[in-house]
């Protein structure tokens, strides 16, 4: 079933855009060709798959305090350095998340004329999920759009973008103004809404009982007829769970301190939203004990049947073959470019496996030797020096002792810039060596678990403190120790004891832990920026190491690696330079 949606899909990709609305010369069929062929039909929401947000490599974390890449044309280097303009802007999303919601109007105007099926009651059924997906896959186009051009005006309004919910013709008011935020916001949620409705919670078997109320009326209905088009075939589609962990991400976007003064979403709604998935899971007990390696060899990834997903992940990408990330972010020693470099700003966010921050007097901290006893998360998401890496476990020397190009700063453009190289996303029985070329199974995790556990942390931390659990059964204090747990901090975590009746400074724990757990997911960049950090941190410097050696020692030295050049306009992203040229009435964020 998949194999020709995806074909009619990409059909419709590379057609004109003006045969979106009326057929070319050379293809006289138009968009009441749909009524009668579903597959055809399906075509078109099937774009709005295929226009999907999200990154299977770290691609914003080069911009951030995390990284650097070692690729001096790359583009998110580039706009950190201070080329980020309205008409240079490598994060926009207007193009793609539109076109993907054109595709999800035109299609939600004409399902219901659809034959979907002979029998009248599987066509509503069929109707029902497929708006459903497309309701929900429009809210999730209209939060990415929101995360990469809402902002403030010079004139102080919080602007989002301008709210399309019909298809647009040739003949259309394209000159329209933008919606406020929060009527964006209140357009996220509406459309959630109307997708939960429609939607399956899961894609699963059915018993009668669990056919839901909503259709409970319908004479003759069996379980075998709903889960035919609700059933396990159907994994990996939008789905009941998705919405509900989109309209949480919605949510805490809109609660967080650089949007709250425009919109009427509190911290506890928030909270709510995040619990509302957690609790389908049996909260915090629900959390995956290897949820934090989701990506690696004994993940489950070889087993995963078509659309499933391990208990660490939400919603995922298709399992593909390759070794694209290995031969990006591999050491040249190990055939590869290198290319995402891990701060040294990063490596110290890590703490000590007691849990306490490296800076803290109760740390054990040793400069050193500053490797040992450390958060076990920190070697599994980062190759530092002398630690293993690829199917032949080689030791990768960083340090300036290393006789190849592993070491710092040692050919340009392959070797690391700060003395760290990627380990997180990366499968370590791929062998990109020419010889062999050897892939393994990967996938994009679009949205895990651990992140809406942080968002339900932070929005619970605000809402009610540390331990507040407003009328849920766990707090933030409770989601925080279990990630910890899970994360192998020892010793009863005194750290965390000794700030869990501290609002301001679990805040930190919990945005650190945030951090950890989610680097090198093209999270931190707009992280960053909904918290209004300091302009200071928007611009800190990106840090590495030099590692001599001396006899049997070790020497380290922080080197600066690469400077940032933002600017106090650039919490919000532009709307395109183009666009306002093009629309009188399209305002832009202040700065640009």
């Amino acid at each position: 079933m998949k194999n020709p949606i995806k074909l009619l899909a990409l059909f419709l990709l590379v057609t004109a855009c003006e045969d979106v609305f009326y057929p070319a010369k050379e293809n006289i069929r138009g968009l009441d060709a749909m009524y009668q062929e579903p597959g055809y039909a399906q075509g078109i929401l099937a774009n709005a798959y295929i226009l999907l947000p999200y990154s299977a490599s770290p691609t914003t974390d080069v911009a951030t305090d995390d990284a650097v890449s070692n690729n001096i044309d790359n583009a998110f280097l580039q706009m950190a350095s201070g080329a980020w303009s309205a008409n240079n802007d490598p994060t926009s999303q207007w193009q793609g998340r539109k076109n993907a919601i054109q595709y999800l109007n035109l299609f939600l105007a004409n399902a219901d004329q659809v034959a979907w099926a002979n029998d009248e009651t599987i066509r509503m059924l069929f109707s029902d999920r497929l708006k459903g997906e497309a309701y929900g896959l429009r809210a999730l186009q209209l939060y990415h759009l929101l995360l990469a051009h809402g902002g403030w005006t010079l004139d102080g309004q919080l602007l989002g973008v301008p709210l399309v919910n019909e298809p647009e013709t040739p003949t259309s008011d394209f000159n329209k103004p933008r919606n406020t935020f929060q009527e964006c916001i209140d357009q996220i949620l509406r459309d959630a809404e109307q997708a939960l409705e429609l939607l399956p919670r899961d894609y699963k078997k059915f018993t009668q009982a669990e056919i839901p109320p909503r259709y409970a009326g319908i004479e003759g209905l069996t379980a075998t007829q709903y889960e035919r088009v609700n059933g396990e075939h159907m994994r990996g589609r939008m789905s009941g769970r998705i919405v509900e962990a989109i309209r949480a991400q919605a949510a805490l976007l809109a609660a967080s301190p650089a949007y709250r003064a425009g919109t009427n979403v509190t911290w506890e709604a928030a909270a709510n939203y995040s619990a509302q998935v957690l609790n389908g899971i049996g909260g915090v007990g629900g959390l995956a004990p290897s949820g934090g390696t989701w990506y690696t060899a004994d993940s489950g990834v070889e087993q995963l049947a078509s659309g499933q997903t391990p208990a660490e992940i939400l919603w995922r990408s298709d399992v593909t073959q390759s070794l694209d990330l290995e031969r990006d972010n591999y050491p040249p020693s190990l055939f590869g470019n290198g290319r995402v470099n891990p701060s040294q700003n990063l490596v110290d966010a890590f703490p000590m496996a007691n849990g306490y921050p490296i800076t803290h007097a109760s740390s054990g901290y040793d400069a050193n030797n500053p490797y040992q006893n450390r958060d076990p998360r920190l070697t599994k998401y980062i190759v530092v020096n002398e630690s293993q890496q690829g199917p032949a476990a080689a030791v990768i020397i960083t340090g300036t002792y290393g006789t190849n190009n592993d070491a710092i700063n040692q050919e340009k453009g392959f070797s690391t810039r700060t003395g760290y190289y990627l380990r997180k996303l990366l499968r370590s029985d791929v062998n990109p060596d020419p010889a062999f070329n050897t892939n393994q199974k990967h996938y994009t995790a679009r949205i895990r678990y651990t992140e809406i556990f942080l968002a339900y942390a932070e929005a619970a931390n605000e809402a009610w403190g540390p331990t507040g659990t407003g009328t849920h059964t766990y707090s933030a204090y409770d989601v925080i120790r279990a990630i910890r747990q899970r994360a192998g901090i020892t010793g009863g975590d005194a750290y965390l004891e000794s700030v869990k009746n501290d609002q301001e400074q679990m805040r930190q724990l919990i945005r650190n832990e945030r951090r950890l757990e989610l680097c090198f997911e093209n999270h931190r960049f707009r992280d960053i920026r909904r918290w209004k950090v300091d302009i200071g941190q928007l611009n800190e410097t990106v840090r590495g190491v030099e590692i001599s050696q001396s006899g049997n020692s070790l020497h380290y030295t922080p080197v600066q690696v690469e400077t940032r050049n933002y600017q106090e306009h650039m919490y919000h992203g532009p709307v395109p330079y183009g666009e306002i040229n093009k629309w009188s009435l399209l305002q832009q964020n202040a700065g640009w």
